[in-house]
């Protein structure tokens, strides 16, 4: 057995200490899992006195000594004894005189510790579901001050047309909330093993429960109802695995989301695009070689963190599909970090992407110069329309305006310096205002107006704004059960 006093003189895991809130950890802490392994045995027992087979005094007792979680005495009994679950037993038992002798009664251990399981996850997700309303939340309010903020759009990372600001925010909103639905979907539908004995049949019980006037199925309910946990109607000696693959599908999805915001963050704050950057302390050090860096490490740690999120639903997967018959025991080992370290890189990315939204900074004069830059070429489709509208040849103002737009994409690419960055401000609307062959159609005035790509995003400010509406509603509605308290900071 381990040495139970920790420190950083051994092998501590990150999750341990460096990532995931308090909460979180203390969720998936020895102690608390302990803790509801007694509150487990004590609504069993509550059943049983219920049924007649325990007195009061026996429950009183296990009642009284609930709280007195030892965890130092459970590992001397497991070291001699190579079973977590009976140590915990034995451990409690001795500080129960009068009822230690009925702990786990008919019970087996996965009757226990999937119920704690599924206590724990329930536990997790209500964390997680509170901060991603909070997040849902910070990110609207982005969305809606910087709808009408024209920027420009890139596609295969090459300049494309316009969009604005927030409705390039609102694709991340939209795919945040949906990842919120499954959230509340998936711990809608979280169950516990119940009481059912060593293959799922309650036949301990059943013998247990004769000439009481209670069943098995009836003092299954009332523990269960005691837990304040439903449970799977059918089960073998574990609640079915796939529970497990879908909770880290939901959260593999979270991590998805925000893998692509923190990305794309680290695209936009490279020199060449300069448009946002995530927050950085007066007193940060970017690089320990080179002190002029300000490194994306929020959004580089999000992408890590996010990555390994990801490749945990295989591992579940294999629990679920490889779990033979009645039950094997080859998931026990993986289950013990999938589900924490799952949960604890899921808090970290979640709170690291509020700190970077409610820091978020927009380089205005970034976005206007790569605007001007680019949002020309985009515009000439504009122009084209308007060309045809009046009795010009589309193909024929097509070729004028590919001349043109060769000509000038070499010019910016060449650079005079006159912008920054070693770019030139783009020639294009001016080539065009100036072409007789478009004046004969339309007026210079009218091809620069034209040419003005920052009104030249369609109805995204109002698609933004609709998402935020949508995205709010969803994240302010009122939630059943213990999710109904969460409310906003």
């Amino acid at each position: 057995m381990p040495d139970p006093v920790f420190s950083h003189d051994t092998y501590l895991s990150p999750f341990t200490w460096r990532y995931g809130s308090s909460a979180m950890r203390q969720a998936w802490s020895e102690r608390h899992k302990r803790v509801l392994q007694r509150r487990v045995w004590v609504a069993l027992a509550t059943a049983q006195y219920e049924a007649g087979l325990v007195t009061a005094e026996q429950l009183a007792d296990l009642r009284a000594h609930q709280g007195q979680v030892d965890i130092a005495r459970a590992q001397e009994i497991e070291a001699e004894i190579r079973h977590d679950l009976m140590a915990e037993v034995k451990a409690y038992a001795e500080q129960c005189p009068v009822g230690g002798g009925i702990i786990h009664l008919g019970a087996t251990s996965m009757d226990v510790s999937d119920n704690v399981d599924a206590l724990r996850i329930r536990e997790s997700l209500d964390l997680l579901i509170e901060t991603m309303r909070a997040l849902l939340l910070d990110l609207v309010d982005l969305i809606e001050a910087r709808a009408d903020q024209p920027c420009m759009a890139f596609t295969h990372i090459q300049p494309a047309e316009p969009t604005t600001v927030g409705y390039r925010l609102a694709q991340y909103g939209q795919d945040l909330e949906i990842d919120y639905q499954q959230l509340l979907e998936v711990r809608k539908g979280i169950r516990g093993k119940g009481i059912k004995g060593a293959v799922g049949t309650s036949a301990s019980y059943a013998e247990l429960c004769a000439g009481t006037g209670m069943s098995a199925a009836t003092l299954e309910a009332r523990v269960m109802e005691l837990l304040d946990l439903e449970p799977f109607l059918v089960a073998t000696q574990t609640y079915p695995r796939k529970q497990d693959w879908l909770v880290l599908n939901a959260l593999s999805g979270l991590a998805g989301s925000l893998h692509k915001l923190a990305f794309d963050l680290r695209l936009l704050q490279s020199p060449p695009f300069g448009e946002w950057s995530e927050p950085f302390g007066a007193r940060q050090v970017g690089s320990s070689a080179m002190p002029f860096k300000r490194n994306p490490i929020a959004a580089e740690n999000i992408n890590s963190l996010a990555r390994y999120v990801a490749s945990l639903p295989h591992v579940a997967w294999e629990n679920a599909a490889q779990s033979l018959l009645e039950r094997t025991l080859d998931d026990s080992a993986n289950r013990r970090e999938i589900l924490p370290s799952a949960f604890l890189a899921s808090d970290e990315i979640l709170a690291s992407t509020r700190r970077i939204l409610r820091g978020l900074r927009i380089n205005d004069r970034a976005v206007a110069r790569n605007l001007m830059l680019y949002g020309a070429f985009a515009a000439t489709e504009r122009v084209l329309m308007a060309l045809v509208r009046q009795g010009a040849d589309r193909q024929e103002m097509h070729e004028v305006i590919r001349e043109h737009a060769l000509a000038s994409w070499a010019s910016v690419q060449a650079g005079d310096g006159s912008i920054g960055a070693g770019l030139s401000a783009n020639p294009l609307p001016q080539l065009l205002a100036e072409d007789r062959r478009i004046q004969r159609h339309l007026a210079p005035e009218r091809v620069l107006e034209l040419m003005d790509a920052s009104a030249y995003v369609g109805d995204a400010p109002w698609r933004a704004r609709e998402m935020a509406a949508r995205i709010r509603e969803a994240a302010t509605q009122d939630l059943p059960g213990p999710l109904g308290s969460l409310q906003r900071e």
